[in-house]
């Protein structure tokens, strides 16, 4: 069977650039072995930032033992989301061509043949397996989800993301286990230095190596290693450029063209992103004109907006931060949820609050926000932004506003806040 596989891709022949080697891909493994590491402690880190230990803010209750986390997300500083989650989205994009670059310089890999010679190699190539099964589902889904393509999922984004991280960690953990020392000496055996000094007249095949990478009838190079470098590290370079734009205020805002929300909408003061809308979530100005009331269950309390501005007004800079990794940063003001809190009779810091929204189906119309989260003096529910009262789609009449919560917590259209005592 070994001397006779199957035409196509399964001969060693097939296979024909010149560039291919244990060096190049060392190079490209040497990007993903320092960049995916980061990927995936944000994104664990975004999963702690839910405080999934409170009622319904778990998204992936059945996750068990593979959602674990261990310490309560903080409010300080205001600004930690921001970065961890826009580093995790845009180094997510940014290393995009470096992975693609990585899987074309092993491809033939994935068809050796036989599939497998030993125990040891069946090992190799399974976790090779779920390596690139694991990559490949990570990154496409985290791309559609950024670009809010949920529909095109025939399941839940959460659970399969966080499931196929896992898989993914575990593959990679393997993988760096059983290739780093071949990487090491791979490294060594070659210049970068040197390679990017060589033009394409003296491109020459890397000498055969026991990976099988090099082609064994390698063709004339169309392309040096310099100009294949060049091209893979521009592209990482251009799609930094045209997102990292969505993280920041500022002019870079305005070149984050692969962001759904990352550009500038107008001078407004409510002219900044929107994720969903008001009418796409069933609210409508019959539910939130004159006769609507927040309501502090557990009190006879049913407070209009003209009560709650009458109450004492804090005003803070503070951001949003999105899990699609767009952020930014504005003026709200409104009366602190320590005094509402007060209100209902509950002492700050030793309660948590259920957040209940006007909000009709979506998955994030309820949240529990910490005691610490309460007892935060930034923490508001905010009736104005930049001076103006909230627009519809921002969330009016009130909303959550907390320093260094995930967006999806800082709740829009909020009818009823629940304070009690800590769980658990």
């Amino acid at each position: 069977m070994g001397s006779h596989p199957p035409p196509g891709p399964f001969r060693p022949d097939f296979w024909r650039s010149p560039l291919r080697g244990s060096w190049l891909t060392s190079v490209f493994g040497l990007v993903l072995l320092f960049g995916i590491p980061i990927i995936a402690i944000t994104g664990l880190l975004s999963y702690a930032a839910y405080n999934p230990w409170l009622p319904g803010n778990d998204t992936t209750p059945e996750s068990g033992l593979l959602g674990f986390y261990f310490f309560d997300w903080p409010t300080w500083p205001a600004w930690l989301y921001r970065v961890t989650q826009g580093a995790h989205v845009i180094l997510g994009l940014t290393l995009i061509p470096v992975l693609l670059a990585k899987l074309w310089s092993v491809i033939p890999k994935l068809f050796t043949w036989p599939p497998a010679r030993s125990l040891a190699m069946a090992v190799e190539r399974a976790s090779l397996l779920l390596l690139v099964g694991g990559a490949v589902f990570e990154f496409v889904t985290g791309v559609l989800n950024i670009q809010l393509f949920y529909t095109v999922f025939p399941f839940s984004f959460y659970p399969a993301h966080l499931y196929g991280a896992w898989i993914f960690i575990a593959a990679f953990a393997v993988h760096v286990a059983l290739k780093l020392p071949r990487m090491v000496s791979a490294l060594r055996s070659r210049s970068l230095r040197r390679e990017l000094r060589t033009g394409l007249d003296g491109t020459r095949p890397e000498p055969p190596d026991p990976d099988g990478l090099v082609a064994t009838r390698p063709a004339e190079p169309s392309l040096s290693r310099r100009g294949l470098l060049g091209f893979v590290g521009g592209g990482s370079l251009l799609i930094f450029g045209l997102s990292v734009g969505q993280t920041l205020d500022g002019p870079l805002r305005r070149t984050a063209l692969l962001a759904p929300h990352g550009r500038m909408y107008g001078l407004g003061p409510n002219d900044f992103q929107v994720n969903k809308s008001a009418s796409a979530m069933g609210v409508n100005p019959m539910s939130t004109g004159l006769g609507w009331r927040l309501e502090l269950a557990g009190t006879d309390l049913r407070l209009s907006r003209a009560e709650l501005l009458a109450l004492p007004q804090y005003t803070y800079a503070l951001p949003i931060a999105c899990v699609e990794g767009w952020s930014t940063q504005q003026t709200w003001t409104g009366p602190r949820l320590a005094d509402l809190a007060r209100l209902a009779g509950a002492v700050p810091g030793r309660v948590e609050v259920y957040v209940e929204s006007l909000e009709r189906g979506g998955a994030f119309s309820e949240a529990s926000l910490s005691a610490r989260q309460v007892a935060d003096h930034r923490s508001l529910l905010a009736l104005r932004v930049n001076g103006a009262d909230l627009s519809l789609d921002h969330g009016y009449p009130a909303r959550i506003i907390v320093p260094n919560a995930p967006g999806v917590h800082n709740t829009k259209w909020v009818r009823r806040l629940t304070f009690r005592p800590p769980s658990g």
